[in-house]
């Protein structure tokens, strides 16, 4: 044995000096651990001691190195993936998509600037930046980044409260300073890879706060749509701009008729081009391009009507219309960032992260699914925090992924993200190219286009129907998140709802409920035939079936005792064996509700079996408080028929990790029920075990081995019981794919005769005679295959499947169960033999 080193020696002798005991727990007691028949036997299987993990092997595993920063970098690139092999094939799908969503994104950047209560050509400055930037750290083709709805209405709410504090601030400014913050603290969370952050964030709560945010957004567009915005303010609260507008309705102007007409007209093209899609779909492509260009359309037609209404009344025109839109990047500027501006909006930095993260990672993932790709969170929160780091240079206010120009260039059929690129030339065109006809788009026409484009975000009645019939609890969450939007504000409706659904995750995990287990003989049946020895029916006519295969035949399952599960509560769930108890955790096994697994488990024990010294106290004086026993004059209630607790098994099939309250929980119980079993202790088993820091922590505390008394005679007889598997001979997973690659060349090989006219004569037979022939064929190689001392004499060899030196840690609930009751029964055994009794 190799001498220890000198940093061994120094650590030794320091935990001596601070009083620390290095071997706290011994798991064989005094004797060192041998393959003796008192300790541990299996006499046909290999020895695995496992190693238990190490801290250093840990900081190994998540430290980076050189081998994973390379990769690092690679993939902070995405476009590097695919751009070598771009072709035109793909060019032509880019073309197409990219032209259609910049077709689609300039009316709708324009209008959505009015949203964050800027000018229109700062909505044009964000699409140009969103679709530019975005494809080369982008790792979804569909994605199309730029102003939104949601983001810029709260952009517009920050605006609206620093002019007030502040009002020699320029929106402007204020906008793409919050664009710089909220973008550099998203890259951060994405560089630093923790993209997994916006997973606490449930479905419910994305729908909630979309579903709130487009009646927000279309209710507060109404009273432009009717021209009466400058008598109240339309970004109050939704039912009081609801109030406002229906108590304004007899003001309302020329611009009624320029919105209502527009939106109207909007909804009339998709519904029929959807109409002539599904009477035509042959031409279904041409329907969605004209579908999509809709909007276009309606601006166009409504900005040549304005110009012919207008053209004579630029100055005082007949209804609001957008005015001058300047040319070019005319704000293009460092921004502006100081401790005044920051702290004008630092109280809104957290719903305005939220916002641009929860809208584009929860769209990029649906498409990614729909579409058959992955994305990386982390990297799209790079792509994020790049596109509105750098957005602000050019004027930009806050961008995040869209859900309706992304359907559009999916269904437009892009390919790969390089269809940005070709889209922010669409916008650059505008820019440069169309500002003079902006200056006659009626304000009432974006504001229809607004609310068209958010009512699609409304969560429809079906769809709040099947999260019902999932989760009744959540749809409560889902309302009360709506509510809180209408009755409140955007940000509170998000705040809501993310609050409710972790305090119902928090709720679920600290009240989870183990459930003791039974077992149940089950029988596999196809049709009214049981696939087991005693059947002669053979399902796989065409194969070789062992009957003797225990999966094919009748097994042990385990159902909980009170078929809380759903299970049959005909079906009679035995008990595992008397005193022996299977108790399973449903949602993981942490801190949070270690006491209240634990609490009921021992509740239940107590309540199901007796003391096994039921003299233990001879005098009143000696009960505990807790305890007191009968009253007076009343004899003590008999328990004789409950059996005495002899072993637990724990199902940590649902348990990963375990912290230091849940192993002095279990500790403390332990002790508890050593008392109760008096002078006996009580085994721990422990099944399914998938972590190996789990072991460690279990092991360190005690558990995983018997736990000797001193001198216990008994203990020195113990066996455990051991799960081996083979690991070779003619049953092994190896042998079996061996075999099945022959049967395959054989096939093969006759195929080849065939081929080469030694059984032609054979093959013209009719199709009954050629199906006995192949099966005749296959029998044959079978039974060669059968026949050869390859698979008939092949000696098996076995190999532990977990660790020798935690014997009580078992492979399933069989394994433990058969360990448990072999225990119980050898204990038995032995005092009835008078071992480790009184009488030795």
């Amino acid at each position: 044995m190799p001498s220890p080193s000198g940093a061994t020696k120094l650590g030794h002798g320091l935990a001596k000096a601070l009083g620390i005991k290095l071997n706290y727990r011994n798991p064989l007691g005094k004797g060192d651990t041998t393959r003796g028949e008192s300790v541990f036997s299996a006499s046909t299987a290999g020895t695995y001691v496992e190693e238990e993990p190490t801290t250093a092997e840990w900081l190994r595993g998540v430290a980076p190195t050189r081998h994973t920063f390379l990769p690092y970098l690679y993939n902070l690139f995405p476009f590097t993936h695919w751009i070598t092999r771009y072709n035109t094939q793909w060019l032509y799908g880019d073309l197409v998509a990219g032209i259609t969503v910049g077709a689609v994104v300039v009316p709708q950047g324009m209008a959505y600037a009015a949203l964050a209560q800027l000018k229109p050509q700062f909505g044009l400055y964000s699409s140009f930046m969103g679709v530019l930037l975005y494809w080369f750290f982008a790792t979804s083709k569909d994605i199309t980044i730029g102003p939104v709805a949601v983001a810029s209405t709260i952009t517009g709410n920050v605006v609206g409260i620093v002019a007030k504090s502040d009002p020699h601030l320029p929106g402007h400014v204020v906008a793409s300073a919050l664009a710089l913050i909220s973008g550099s603290i998203i890259c951060f969370i994405g560089l630093i890879r923790c993209g997994w952050i916006v997973d606490f964030i449930s479905l419910t709560a994305i729908s909630a706060f979309m579903t709130g945010s487009a009646l927000n957004i279309a209710v507060g567009q109404v009273p432009t749509l009717m021209g009466i915005s400058n008598l109240f303010n339309t970004r109050a609260s939704t039912y009081r701009v609801v109030i406002n507008s229906l108590k304004n309705l007899g003001h309302s102007k020329l611009d009624a008729a320029m919105g209502l007409t527009a939106l109207f007209l909007l909804y009339v093209i998709r519904s029929s081009m959807n109409y002539g899609a599904r009477k035509m779909p042959n031409r279904r492509k041409m329907f969605f391009f004209l579908s999509t260009l809709r909007t276009v359309f309606v601006i166009l037609l409504y900005t040549m009507i304005s110009w012919l209404v207008n053209r004579h009344h630029r100055k005082k025109p007949l209804f609001k219309i957008l005015s001058t839109v300047p040319r070019g990047f005319q704000n293009a500027a460092v921004p502006v960032i100081n401790t005044r501006i920051i702290k004008s909006f630092a109280s809104q930095l957290p719903v305005t992260v939220i916002v641009l993260l929860i809208e584009h990672i929860a769209i990029s993932k649906s498409f990614g699914r729909l579409n058959n790709y992955t994305i990386d969170p982390s990297q799209e929160m790079v792509a994020i925090g790049v596109t509105n780091l750098l957005g602000p240079f050019l004027g930009a206010y806050p961008a995040t992924g869209s859900f309706s120009r992304t359907a559009i260039k999916s269904k437009a059929g892009v390919r790969t993200p390089f269809a940005g690129f070709i889209t922010a030339l669409v916008v650059l065109l505008a820019i440069y190219a169309l500002p003079a006809v902006f200056f006659y788009v009626p304000s009432a026409t974006l504001s229809a286009v607004i609310i068209h484009a958010v009512g699609d975000l409304i969560t429809p009645p079906n769809t709040v129907y099947q999260f019902w019939r999932v989760s009744p609890i959540e749809v409560v969450i889902f309302f009360a998140g709506v509510f809180v939007t209408v009755f409140s504000s955007i940000e509170n409706g998000i705040y809501t709802t993310i609050c409710i659904s972790i305090a119902v995750l928090l709720f679920r995990v600290v009240k989870a409920k183990g459930r003791f287990l039974g077992k149940v003989k089950v029988h596999s049946v196809i049709g009214d035939h049981l696939m087991d020895g005693a059947s002669n029916y053979n399902p796989y006519q065409d194969k070789q079936v062992d009957t003797s295969d225990p999966d094919r035949s009748t097994r042990n399952i385990f159902l909980p005792i009170t078929h809380h599960d759903g299970s049959n509560p005909q079906i009679d769930v035995d008990s595992p064996y008397p005193g022996v108890f299977i108790y399973k955790f449903s949602e993981g096994f942490n801190y949070p509700n270690a006491n209240h697994y634990l609490d009921y488990m021992v509740a239940t024990i107590f309540k199901e079996t007796r003391r096994t010294n039921l003299n233990q106290y001879a005098k009143l004086g000696d009960r505990p408080w807790n305890d007191p026993g009968p009253r007076r004059g009343h004899a003590a209630p008999d328990h004789s028929d409950r059996p005495t607790l002899k072993a637990i098994i724990l199902d940590f099939s649902s348990v990963n990790n375990v912290d230091i309250t849940v192993v002095q929980h279990l500790i403390d119980v332990r002790n508890q029920l050593d008392r109760y079993t008096s002078p006996e202790k009580v085994d721990w088993h422990f099944a399914c075990i998938n972590n190996r820091w789990t072991k460690r922590a279990l092991a360190s505390a005690g558990f995983g081995y018997h736990v000797p008394a001193d001198d216990d005679p008994i203990y020195h007889r113990w066996k455990p019981v051991f799960s081996i598997a083979e690991i070779n001979g003619n049953t092994s997973a190896a042998a079996a794919a061996e075999y099945q690659e022959n049967v395959r060349e054989l096939e093969r090989q006759r195929t080849k005769d065939l081929e080469h006219g030694s059984q032609i004569k054979s093959v013209a037979h009719d199709d009954a005679t050629s199906r006995d022939a192949a099966s005749s064929e296959s029998e044959a190689i079978t039974r060669q295959l059968s026949n050869s001392k390859a698979y008939t004499k092949a000696a098996a060899r076995h190999a532990l499947v977990h660790c020798l030196n935690r014997p009580l840690f078992h492979i399933d609930l069989t394994g433990a169960l058969q360990s448990a009751i072999a225990n119980v029964e050898r204990r038995n055994e032995m005092e009835v033999k008078g071992v480790g009794t009184e009488a030795i």
